[in-house]
């Protein structure tokens, strides 16, 4: 269910159910969390299981939440929020997902890319055509 991996194809790094963690994380590559954390956590990738939890805010490329966040996210390209998930914080991030009975309580802000060769000018297109 949690699986998806990083670009490289492999899990770097992983901390056990059993595990309750006070102080700030820093990770390269991907960090599966089975267990608790106080304090904030910064890695490319981040994967929350079921029993998983943080106190902190969270930085990262993406996302995938199973178990609960208590602070904000700031993502580069997405966050899902899994049927098991729960988020109360803020969501910075390209793109957002939450599965029927996740939970997402805060405030979402999806950045869109500045590229103007991807806008579409409805008015421009209507006025040619009349």
């Amino acid at each position: 269910m949690f699986l998806r991996q990083s670009s490289s194809g492999k899990m770097e790094s992983m901390i056990g159910a059993k595990s309750c963690i006070e102080g700030n994380i820093v990770v390269e590559g991907t960090l599966r969390i089975d267990g608790k954390i106080t304090g904030s956590v910064k890695a490319d990738s981040v994967i929350l299981s079921e029993s998983a939890a943080i106190l902190g805010d969270v930085t990262v490329k993406s996302a995938i939440i199973g178990g609960r966040i208590d602070g904000n996210v700031q993502a580069q390209e997405f966050v899902e929020i899994k049927p098991s998930g729960k988020l109360f914080g803020d969501i910075h991030s390209r793109k957002l997902s939450v599965a029927e009975g996740g939970i997402f309580e805060g405030r979402s802000h999806v950045h869109r890319d500045e590229d103007a060769s991807n806008v579409i000018d409805f008015r421009a297109r209507e006025s040619a055509s009349s």
